[in-house]
């Protein structure tokens, strides 16, 4: 019989646990529960519901062991980055962990670089500078003079969190643990004198441990309630972008001049490169990359582009107003609206969480005395178009960064089902772009899995079982000078 992984992936507006059956070339998977996620607003702070959440955790699990029982050989959880929950005395959780879209986060980068600069944090961190990372989200703590500082003994990054609910271990896994801006991308450790510097407590930094670590088995209680005492717990990269990557269905061997790079598309984008050694220096703190963790020893080198999330909350906008578009329609109605109309900056401050997304996009083109889209196809295809041709700006950063000609783009995640987009991103960068996998996240994890326990040798031979299991679309770019003119367009709106 076939052995069985389990997957618990969890985002910031759904989760799942996905199942894979492991035949010795191919993983087949399977969706054996979802739910839904989301921040919950109270006393004018934005928290993550922790106790909801691990409720379904355990009736996934649950409805899991239900169908494979004792096939399954282990699980792996992983999540979003940059939050956390903090843990007082006798492993008490002091309070919901906070939404990385809290508003306490307000001008917080501010007032952090008026105690220490922004060069001597990115020296000690090699990390991008967004108000999200958890580094700043303690600073806001001890701004607004916040108790529950005083009180914490232990930092748990959200999947950290959920591992020690299952088996009782208190880590803090690598690729999760590189999105704090607490640690040394260098040395692999936490820069405790960054802490030190801020007045933070060095001391709620647990160990480190890296992806593939076998965390051991449920806790009692938790192993009664699922009704499987055998089930182990391993440690993929605990970063859902850590495990996207790792499911890219590249052969190249890892180097510092990759002639990839990926985008893992979904509310977010990520894009960037799979390095051997991170890149910390005068360019990459100029252009504000990051460097991250990944799987098997290698560096995510990258940049946080804001990337569905603004044709998702379209979607929500029009749905409250009683006009329930599916997804298809939307992009059906963006392929039939005049292309290259109007652009905008994804990563502006008004599209963080706006009232109402399509007016925002509106008024961001008011503002810079564009051609206002007026109907659904025309801002959404103004929102996909200019996502696009953010790939573009920073494919030429990666280039610059690296010094290395980028010849394909890989995209995986859930946004290789928007071909629109596709296509798109093939047209604006002028790159070849392979699609897919979709589930790329559930997939890293399981390979993770899989060589943790001995069932797959590397990280080679896992990427070739991605490409054993499941399909890709290619995308040509078209040859036109419409999109340089766009580009051209774009990049004056950035400055």
């Amino acid at each position: 019989m076939q052995q069985v992984y389990l997957a618990v992936d969890i985002g910031g507006s759904s989760g799942r646990v996905v199942a894979g059956e492991f035949d010795g070339q191919a993983v087949a998977l399977e969706e054996v529960y979802r739910f839904e996620n989301g921040g919950t607003a109270a006393n004018e702070r934005m928290y993550w519901d922790m106790l909801k959440q691990w409720e379904h955790i355990v009736t996934g699990v649950s409805a899991a062991n239900d169908r494979y029982g004792q096939r399954i050989v282990s699980l792996g959880l992983d999540t979003w980055g940059v939050d956390f929950g903090l843990l007082g005395r006798n492993d008490e959780l002091i309070s919901n962990p906070f939404h990385y879209r809290d508003p306490q986060l307000d001008g917080i980068l501010e007032w952090a670089f008026e105690r220490v600069s922004r060069e001597e944090i990115f020296s000690q961190t090699g990390l991008q500078f967004m108000e999200i990372n958890s580094l700043f989200q303690l600073l806001a703590l001890q701004r607004r003079e916040s108790p529950i500082l005083e009180f914490a003994e232990h930092l748990l990054m959200i999947p950290d969190l959920f591992n020690w609910l299952l088996t009782g271990e208190k880590v803090n896994e690598f690729t999760n643990a590189t999105t704090t801006q607490l640690l040394n991308p260098c040395t692999g450790e936490w820069a405790v004198g960054l802490m030190d510097q801020f007045g933070l407590p060095a001391r709620i930094l647990g160990d480190i441990a890296l992806p593939g670590t076998k965390l051991g088995k449920l806790r009692p209680s938790v192993s009664k309630e699922i009704g499987n005492a055998e089930l182990e717990v391993v440690l993929p990269g605990t970063h859902d972008t850590a495990s996207a990557v790792m499911a890219v269905p590249s052969t190249e061997p890892l180097s510092n001049q990759p002639n990839w790079c990926y985008i893992s598309s979904g509310t977010w984008s990520l894009m960037g490169v799979e390095v051997a050694s991170p890149i910390i220096n005068d360019r990459c703190l100029e252009l504000n990359f990051t460097n991250e963790g990944g799987v098997g020893g290698s560096v995510r080198v990258l940049k946080n582009i804001t990337g569905l999330w603004i044709v998702q909350q379209c979607r929500q906008a029009w749905l409250e107003e009683g006009h329930k578009y599916s997804w298809d329609q939307l992009v059906e109605l963006a392929a039939a609206s005049t292309p290259l109309q109007s652009f905008i900056d994804p990563d502006h401050s008004s599209f963080g969480n706006p009232e109402l997304m399509p007016q925002a996009i509106q008024q961001f083109c008011r503002d810079t005395n564009q051609i206002v889209p007026e109907t659904p196809g025309a801002i959404i295809r103004c929102a996909l178009e200019s996502l696009a041709l953010k790939y573009h700006s920073v494919l030429g950063m990666l280039e610059l960064l690296t010094g290395s000609a980028i010849e394909v783009v890989h995209i995986v995640g859930g946004g290789t089902q928007n071909k629109l987009l596709c296509q798109m991103t093939a047209d604006a960068c002028q790159r070849r772009v392979i699609a897919g996998p979709v589930e790329a996240t559930a997939t890293g994890n399981l390979l993770v899995q899989l060589i943790a326990n001995g069932a797959v040798a590397s990280v080679a031979e896992a990427r070739q079982i991605v490409t054993n299991s499941f399909p890709v679309e290619t995308y040509i770019p078209a040859a036109t000078s419409d999109w340089g003119e766009a580009a051209t367009r774009f990049a004056d709106l950035m400055e």
